[in-house]
């Protein structure tokens, strides 16, 4: 057993966060967003957009980092140590042929054995668009593809798979199963995933490697066509079981929008989307995040491959301005008792299938971060240990 596994049964759970690798400066933000734009630039310029809503954040420890600075990575990783955090599920973006973007912060991790934290990778297989990460004209007409995303078979899974052996052959690489975990972003979407799913396992085994342990990251209710009670969840169920049949291995549900119609009601929800479509700025469609969370974790999760995700916030207006969809007052003592319902959630299954995915460690953007900031410091980071302890 390894000493990181020693630690990590101390705990009540295993708390996977997503991190995103953008904050560094790259070529095609630089050519769409102008010269060295990375996501602070939102962050920095976001308004407050009614009474109490807290916007601009102010990052704390850490200022406003560059992610290309090894130091950097070095006290989020302690960070992450400090709230329980088991590892980072690092978003990973691979479009064709090798195209690949925002690799450098990841690379370094594996190629300088370091900070000493567990990884994962999460495919976020979605096509960038000029409106990925800041507000533009809505019609798809106006957007400008930047990088489609693309399956094209078996040369191109192969050399994915290769693109990231080191990684995969990394001791600090999370496994479940005692298989190397992935999570798929867009598993609807992937067209040809049991023929990656069925290579890539037959690659690993000619790499001595276990084999994988795929998840599919799965919004329980997107487009909704039955918006009653049961019609929801009938809906979360079969979102579940569409990523089971084809082919997860596991599936972590993404309950926001579920939580948004139980908390404030088919009516209320209904209307709010009709309202954001048709008043576009005028409207502003913003939910108390405490009455979010208390419909987060959902009664799937307690079962032994379904895991529940848990968000620290929600308020992508630093990209989209009143066009975003806000969780106001959101403060450490909420989040603990979000977090304590997901441990005690998943309490009850055996230790490799205890996780729990948190979303996100550093997504500032979208107003979901366990960073410290300005305003509640390391409020979060102590609140999620102690739901953890």
């Amino acid at each position: 057993m390894s000493c990181i596994t020693e630690v990590n049964e101390q705990l009540k759970a295993r708390v996977i966060a997503f991190y995103l690798p953008q904050f560094h400066p790259v070529e095609c933000n630089d050519l769409y967003w102008g010269k060295g734009f990375t996501e602070w630039r939102n962050v920095a310029m976001a308004r407050s957009l009614f009474p109490g809503h807290y916007q601009p954040r102010y990052p704390a420890d850490l200022g406003y980092y560059d992610l290309r600075v090894p130091e950097i990575r070095d006290e989020q990783a302690d960070l992450a140590k400090a709230a329980g955090v088991e590892g980072f599920c690092y978003w990973h973006y691979w479009f064709r042929e090798g195209r690949d973007v925002l690799e450098r912060p990841f690379d370094e991790v594996v190629r300088l054995k370091k900070p000493d934290l567990p990884f994962c990778l999460g495919w976020a297989n979605h096509s960038w668009r000029t409106n990925t990460w800041t507000k533009v004209n809505n019609k798809p007409s106006a957007q400008k593809m930047i990088f489609e995303q693309e399956y094209l078979g078996s040369a191109d899974n192969e050399a994915h798979f290769y693109r990231l052996l080191d990684a995969f052959k990394d001791e600090r690489y999370i496994r479940v199963e005692n298989k190397l975990l992935f999570v798929i972003y867009d598993l609807p979407g992937f067209k040809g995933f049991e023929q990656l799913k069925t290579q890539w396992n037959a690659l690993a085994q000619q790499n001595n490697l276990p084999g994988f342990y795929f998840v599919s990251h799965t919004t329980t209710v997107g487009h909704i066509s039955n918006p009653t009670l049961s019609g929801l969840e009938r809906m979360v169920e079969n979102s579940i079981k569409t990523a089971f049949d084809l082919g997860a291995d596991g599936v972590e549900t993404v309950n926001m929008r579920y939580a948004e119609f139980l908390a404030y009601g088919r009516l209320h929800k209904i209307s709010a989307t009709i309202g954001r479509k048709l008043l576009g700025g005028l409207f502003i469609e913003k939910y108390d995040f405490d009455h979010i969370i208390r419909h987060i974790i959902i009664e799937a999760n307690q079962r032994a491959n379904v895991f529940p995700e848990i968000v620290d916030g929600n308020d992508r207006s630093p990209r989209a301005g009143r066009n975003a969809i806000i969780y106001h007052d959101v403060t450490p003592d909420i989040f603990y008792r979000e977090a304590k319902e997901a441990v005690e959630c998943v309490a009850h299954k055996d230790f490799d299938h205890r996780l729990v995915f948190l979303n996100s460690w550093n997504e500032w953007g979208e107003g979901m971060y366990m960073e410290p900031d300005m305003r509640y410091g390391k409020g979060f980071i102590e609140a999620l240990r102690s739901a953890l302890t």
